[in-house]
Formats: structure tokens, C-alpha cells, sequence
């Protein structure tokens, strides 16, 4: 509907009048009078509403103009909140990357320290049996 324009009607014209000279003039071409140009109220009623009309299709443009430009600015903002929330999105994904190496460091060190325990409650173990053993070997020799 904001496409269509109204096309104006084709004005009548008189082929008697000439717009150009004042009445009892002569032409540079043809050296002949030229009549006086009267305009007719239905004319001049038409051309007015042509006027009319013409300034409501250049208002409604205009009104169209700035609803595109509102709705461009506002999928602009929406272009860079977008833009904002993919930022953060990427930055919240990293600090998730760094914590879980940070956890799987945590659990490897756990495990490390564990197995080290492991190891020294081994250790601990075999010296009580050659503790145990020598308290034995002591225990016959004093018999």
C-alpha cells in the first residue's frame, strides 16, 4: 500500500489559451496574439487536490523513511548485543576450559600424593617386619 501511488488525472487543456504571454502580445514565432489564460475553478480545485495528495505521499514517505531507520537502528543493537553476549559466551567457555585443567591438575596431584603415601606405608610395613624379625632372631638366641 506505501508503494502505490495515486497517479494524477491527465489535466484538460485548451487548445485556445497559450500560458506564455500577456494578452495582445505577439509571439517570437508566429508574430500572432496570444490569448489570456483563464483558469477555471474546476482546474484549479483539481490541481489543489493534487497538491494534496502529492504532499500526504511525500509525509507518508517520509514517515516510512523513519520507521525503516528506527527498525535498521534497533537490528543494529541487536546485531551488537548479540555480538556482547557471543564475547561473553566465549570468555565464560575459557574460564571453564582453565577450570576444569585446573581440576584435572588438582585430581593428578591427589593421585600423585596418594600413591606416595602408598609408598612410604609400604615402606613403614617392611621395616616393621625386619624389626619384627630381628626381635624374633634375638628372642631364639637368648633361649
Amino acid at each position: 500500500m506505501a508503494n502505490e501511488r495515486i497517479r494524477p488525472k491527465p489535466r484538460r487543456r485548451r487548445r485556445d489559451a497559450s500560458p506564455k504571454a500577456d494578452p495582445g502580445s505577439e509571439s517570437s514565432t508566429g508574430g500572432h496574439p496570444q490569448a489570456k489564460v483563464q483558469v477555471v475553478p474546476e482546474e484549479a480545485e483539481a490541481a489543489e487536490q493534487i497538491r494534496r495528495v502529492a504532499e500526504q505521499i511525500r509525509e507518508t514517505s517520509e514517515q516510512e523513511r523513519k520507521r525503516a531507520e528506527v527498525f535498521r537502528d534497533g537490528r543494529e543493537q541487536l546485531r551488537e548485543a548479540a555480538e556482547t553476549a557471543r564475547a561473553a559466551s566465549e570468555e565464560a567457555r575459557l574460564a571453564a576450559e582453565g577450570a576444569r585443567h585446573a581440576v584435572v591438575d588438582s585430581v593428578n596431584a591427589t593421585a600423585e600424593s596418594l600413591k606416595m603415601t602408598l609408598e612410604q606405608m609400604s615402606v613403614v610395613e617392611e621395616m616393621r617386619r625386619m624389626l619384627r624379625e630381628i626381635r624374633d632372631t634375638k628372642k631364639l638366641e637368648s633361649n
